[in-house]
């Protein structure tokens, strides 16, 4: 049974109506979008140094570095290493959220394994696997990436 064309005065189910936007608006609205995403991208770098500041002087305070604390400093280098990617416009900047991601699960089974019901810890690394796959397959199918000649 075929479906019966959109009523003439439906705007929604019309597949070719298209919201016009004016040259000096869609300047404005990207210049202000722009805007928005750099102030946001210079609060995430300036909370990211407070909280490796923060972690830095509990290191020093307690006089111990354990591995939660090594692994900690990773993912804030990574977030520092993303807000680079975002102004330098070098390299692939969704690769930096899956380092971030694989980074946090590896921390997560690092100080949780003996506390944790086996299968979640395979459960845990097997989403590390994933989140591997999914980097290596991200990099070699962008235009310029390590798979391409």
């Amino acid at each position: 049974m075929a479906a019966a064309p959109p009523p003439e005065n439906d705007i929604i189910a019309d597949s070719s109506f298209k919201p016009t936007v004016g040259g000096a608006e869609h300047a404005v609205a990207a210049a202000g979008f722009h805007l928005v995403e750099r102030v946001l991208l210079i609060l995430v770098a300036l909370m990211t140094i407070g909280g490796a500041l923060t972690e830095i002087m509990a290191i020093y305070q307690s006089r111990s570095i354990t591995l939660a604390d090594i692994l900690q400093m990773f993912l804030y280098t990574e977030v520092i290493g993303m807000v680079s990617v975002f102004y330098t416009g070098k390299g692939a900047t969704f690769i930096y959220p899956i380092f971030i991601a694989m980074t946090a699960l590896a921390r997560l089974i690092v100080l949780q394994s003996k506390e944790m019901a086996p299968e979640n810890i395979v459960f845990e690394a097997s989403a590390i696997l994933l989140l591997a796959v999914a980097a290596v397959v991200i990099t070699r199918i962008r235009p310029g990436g390590a798979g391409q000649a």
